[in-house]
């Protein structure tokens, strides 16, 4: 049987005072897709994401998973 190891990784941001409406959407895709990178050299996949907003903030949740 073979064992899975889980790991879990939280990218957070803040809401400027901006007209464009998306920046976090700008600001936040080059840096997961830096993280995506960075973990699939060691071996990790994405299995599931997840995100909330608090107040000023968006928190995104990846959740990531490798064999041992």
């Amino acid at each position: 049987m073979q064992t899975k190891e889980y790991k879990l990784e939280s990218l957070i941001y803040y809401s400027k005072v901006t007209l464009d409406k998306e920046h976090i959407v700008k600001d936040s895709t080059k840096d997961i897709q830096a993280k995506l990178d960075e973990k699939a050299k060691d071996g990790w996949r994405l299995v599931s994401t997840d995100a909330t907003d608090f107040g000023f903030a968006v928190y995104i949740y990846l959740y990531f998973e490798r064999d041992v």
